[in-house]
């Protein structure tokens, strides 16, 4: 299947960008500073921020769905997870034979199941994909060039997926500076459930806990950098973090009870001043915590302000 991209130079004639925010914003630009793509066509909910992605020359135009698929190379989908269904649906009736889907999503196994209902035989053009990298605030704004440069993006292809499409996809995104690591969709959900979905939902909890107390101003007021970098996260967007706890449920349950388990120990050691227990909990977290910071810095990967 001819993809519309140029094998050796890599140039993606025509980029559809659906949800021009932060991460399809950034990957635009990545893409534009690479001299890797011709035209970036948005489609998007508001047209406001369409007119400031134009602005910005995140976007060479904006267009509705059906003309901007006309002769499309390649449609990325940055919007909420949630939303992948109805997008794809929509979608569909106009996808040419030529033109690879991808997403950026932050969970696979929903996205997946609502690929192949709304595409059914053309979920062949489904590469399913989701980039590692974000950052605390969100928007075309908040979009930058070199977003990915370093960040790893996970490919959880499908088995109907032509070897030359997934090619592409992960090419797209190496040029737009990432490392590409692939694997099952199953394997992708139960582990972003635990260094990524449930650490979010912790920081939101958190927050929640103090600004719901009845001394929440002079708790908030005596707040020092461990509440600040603890919950750094809990400003991200509700919208999408929402999305990412329904669509990964099964998964994030089960971290969940796990963790309540792991908290349920530390409140009877507490209770008891075990001090020789935590000490022991406490010792061995922070020699994993620094370890795995030691191997981050080795590969010069680190964590993003917002990984999702």
């Amino acid at each position: 299947m001819d993809s519309g991209v140029e094998v050796n130079t890599f140039v993606i004639p025509k980029l559809v960008v659906i949800g021009v925010g932060l991460i399809g914003g950034s990957l635009a630009l990545a893409l534009k500073r690479a001299g890797a793509v011709g035209r970036v066509i948005g489609v998007g909910r508001s047209a406001t921020s369409l007119a400031r992605a134009v602005e910005l020359g995140v976007i060479d135009e904006s267009a509705p769905l059906e003309d901007a698929l006309r002769d499309a190379s390649i449609v990325v989908l940055c919007a909420p997870v949630a939303q992948t269904f109805n997008i794809l649906h929509a979608l569909e009736p106009h996808l040419q034979p030529g033109t690879i889907v991808t997403d950026a999503g932050s969970t696979k196994g929903d996205v997946i199941v609502a690929a192949k209902t709304a595409l059914g035989d053309k979920v062949v053009q489904f590469v399913p994909a989701h980039p590692i990298a974000g950052r605390e605030v969100s928007g075309v704004d908040a979009a930058l060039p070199d977003l990915y440069d370093g960040k790893r993006v996970v490919l959880c292809p499908l088995q109907e997926n032509l070897p030359p499409d997934v090619s592409t996809v992960q090419r797209m995104w190496e040029v737009a500076g990432a490392v590409c690591h692939v694997m099952p969709a199953v394997q992708h959900d139960a582990m972003f459930a635990a260094v990524s979905h449930l650490p979010h939902l912790l920081a939101f909890a958190l927050v929640a806990q103090v600004v719901n107390a009845e001394d929440s101003e002079a708790k908030l007021a005596f707040a020092g950098s461990g509440f600040r970098d603890t919950t750094r996260i809990a400003a991200s967007s509700p919208e999408m973090w929402r999305d990412i706890c329904i669509g990964n449920r099964t998964a994030l349950l089960r971290e969940i009870t796990t963790y309540q388990a792991v908290l349920a120990h530390l409140k009877t050691q507490v209770e008891q001043s075990n001090g020789d227990a935590l000490e022991k909990f406490f010792r061995r977290a922070s020699d994993a915590r620094h370890a795995w910071g030691a191997r981050q810095a080795s590969v010069q990967c680190p964590p993003d302000a917002d990984e999702t």
